[in-house]
């Protein structure tokens, strides 16, 4: 199916997805075997949602190659951490390497998908993720940019909206961006969407309709994308 041929699922039984909920949900459609990177935060959770079956293999740029599940109590190796700095479990056959070597692992390609938080996202694919601008924000420059530009397929992660109930997929971003038309799909808690052929499909709602979210989500309505 192209993503002009999608065709949007109204969940209203139910409310928002939750964090986990979010999680589960990216960690179902990423391909079998694929080799993967999770960003910090929200996406770090998808790694507890992935199926042995799928043999998906997890990257993180401080160098390891077969990451687990977070650690539970008693597995817990505090040499043993995420990008997030959360205890993980290594998986059977897990490699460990230079963070140079991890570097050129994600710029040269090699890496299929990267999942990122954000704190906005362009219609047509840009992503800012890093810095908002404000003078008191602490920048939080790390692998992103490399992930951007070096993963086949970039998945984001996020809240739908702000703590100022703004809409974080925004026809241009206002934040320093991270990456240029990188990003193809986003997962909110409120809907899901995809970026493809410099368009932005809904792909599924939660607890609200296409016509509410177009109105929360001013992009949505604008006529360029309509």
């Amino acid at each position: 199916m192209t993503a002009a041929q999608i065709e949007t699922v109204e969940h209203l039984d139910r409310g928002p997805l939750s964090r986990e909920e979010i999680a589960a949900g990216v960690a179902a459609i990423i391909p079998t075997g694929s080799y993967v990177n999770l960003g910090i935060g929200l996406p770090t959770l998808v790694a507890d949602h992935l199926r042995p079956e799928q043999g998906v293999v997890l990257h993180t740029e401080n160098g390891m190659l077969g990451m687990g599940r977070a650690a539970l109590d008693g597995e817990i190796d505090p040499d043993l951490i995420n990008a997030g700095k959360i205890p993980v479990i290594a998986a059977p056959g897990a490699s460990y390497f230079h963070q140079a070597d991890s570097f050129a692992m994600m710029r040269g390609g090699h890496l299929d998908v990267c999942v990122l938080g954000a704190f906005q996202v362009a219609v047509d694919g840009d992503l800012a993720n890093w810095h908002t601008g404000e003078p008191d924000a602490i920048p939080a420059v790390g692998g992103a940019m490399d992930l951007a530009i070096g993963a086949k397929q970039v998945i984001v992660t996020m809240p739908l909206f702000d703590r100022a109930g703004r809409a974080k997929l925004v026809l241009r971003c206002s934040y320093p961006l991270t990456g240029v038309r990188c990003v193809g799909r986003v997962h909110t808690d409120h809907a899901t969407f995809v970026l493809a052929a410099g368009r932005v499909h809904v792909e599924a709602t939660f607890g609200i309709t296409v016509n509410d979210l177009t109105q929360r989500v001013p992009v949505l309505g604008h006529p360029a994308w309509t």
